[in-house]
């Protein structure tokens, strides 16, 4: 791992989400395709849930799941390559909350706390989120929220 990007290893936490098509294919091919991101490497996945959309139109059931890996991309390189694998995978983004072949989102990257305009990191709806919590609480219930100071454990009981 080396050249452009942040070259210190970060773990970053993935929510990821499909309420369209073969949903367990879509969550599949995300995977082997995060599994070849450049000077990232997969580490494990939460197990996957299924759960009632939140917002939007009407649509269907999602499954969702939390990843953790570990890159030495900056941040935005780690979205653009998120960004690249949802459009492959067929995300059309034609309304806000709308149903979607895949969705990959940056919930944490290392302790980092980002606020630009396209680019929020912690994700900044995690924390009420129970199709987040409840798999993030499983692979990382001590993992300290940066912003909120309370660990994944505190802030899903909390929501509970």
């Amino acid at each position: 791992m080396g050249g452009k990007g942040s070259d210190s290893l970060e773990k970053a936490y993935l929510g990821v989400g499909s309420n369209l098509g073969d949903r367990q294919h879509n969550l599949d091919a995300a995977r082997k395709l995060t599994e070849e991101i450049p000077r990232t490497r997969f580490l494990k996945s939460s197990s996957v849930i299924e759960t009632d959309p939140v917002g939007g139109p009407p649509q269907g059931k999602y499954l969702n799941a939390v990843w953790e890996i570990e890159t030495t991309l900056a941040p935005r390189e780690l979205k653009n390559h998120l960004f690249k694998i949802e459009t492959q995978l067929g995300r059309k983004r034609n309304a806000k909350n709308a149903s979607r072949e895949i969705d990959l989102d940056i919930l944490f990257y290392g302790d980092r706390v980002i606020e630009e305009k396209d680019l929020k990191i912690p994700h900044p709806r995690l924390h009420e989120r129970f199709f987040v919590l409840i798999p993030l609480n499983e692979i990382a219930p001590d993992k300290v929220h940066p912003g909120l100071k309370k660990s994944v454990k505190e802030i899903y009981e909390d929501c509970a």
